[in-house]
């Protein structure tokens, strides 16, 4: 049987349709193959800023031209007073834990009082669930003044079903120290506009330090080879397409012929 003649408006129409179709597919697949090599300069990035040696945090008086993103994940080491009467526990669900204490609990958010009475929010470390009540008002805590380090944090972004902060209870869900300055009473400022992870202590001891984690989700290798596929299956199912318009009857013989 003679090949049909191709050609009508609604098969170039679909023609197109497919063809754009792959060539969207293309474009995400590249598009993740972009973001993998930023992720691997970012975790690269981190990687170097954690391993670097401590220095000491800013004074109070610079804290306005902090820029957080430079400052995270950057170990550093500061001398002050804890406020522990204002201590906030925040809500976390701990997973991979470097210490022995994971699962649903809270981290010890208390503010150290530095120089011109400025606050840097301080996450003392991590402690179960049923222990919290004990690290409402700080627990067992260093008194006076102290020396710690810490590696500093960004501000940890709330969404949409982010409840808002329990000021009465002294209950938060996120480690923004925006968020956390509604905790304090007038009067205190400045206050930095990041965080401190402190590091770990003797093992077994709460609140539980050095809980920064430094991995980061990266499978936009995995992505990318998935969104190519699409393109490579939506080319063959094309040709495929094609060739049955194109040759109707070989599919009718074959029919027959079972």
């Amino acid at each position: 049987m003679a090949a049909r003649r191709f050609g009508s408006l609604g098969q170039w129409t679909f023609v197109v349709f497919m063809l754009l179709l792959m060539v969207v597919f293309l474009v995400l697949g590249t598009w993740q193959v972009q973001r993998l090599a930023e992720k691997d300069t970012l975790i690269a990035r981190v990687e170097a800023r954690f391993s670097e040696a401590p220095i000491a945090f800013p004074a109070a008086s610079a804290w306005s031209s902090i820029d957080p993103e430079v400052f995270d994940y950057r170990p550093f080491k500061v001398t002050g007073t804890f406020r522990h009467d204002l201590t906030v526990l925040v809500f976390d669900n701990l997973t991979d834990a470097n210490g022995q204490f994971s699962g649903p609990g809270y981290w010890v958010m208390a503010p150290l009082m530095t120089d011109n009475d400025g606050a840097l929010w301080v996450n003392r470390g991590f402690v179960p669930e049923n222990q919290a009540s004990s690290f409402a008002n700080g627990g067992p805590a260093p008194q006076g003044e102290v020396a710690i380090e810490g590696v500093a944090r960004r501000p940890e972004m709330a969404n949409p079903f982010t409840p808002g902060p329990k000021v009465a209870e002294r209950r938060e869900w996120v480690r923004d120290p925006e968020r956390l300055a509604l905790f304090l009473p007038e009067g205190i400022a400045p206050v930095a506009p990041v965080t401190l992870d402190q590091i770990a202590g003797p093992s077994g001891t709460l609140p539980q330090g050095g809980e920064t984690k430094i991995t980061f989700p990266n499978r936009h290798f995995e992505y990318a080879g998935t969104w190519y596929a699409f393109a490579l299956v939506t080319l063959v199912m094309l040709g495929f397409w094609i060739w049955r318009q194109l040759h109707p009857g070989n599919l009718a013989h074959r029919d027959n012929d079972n």
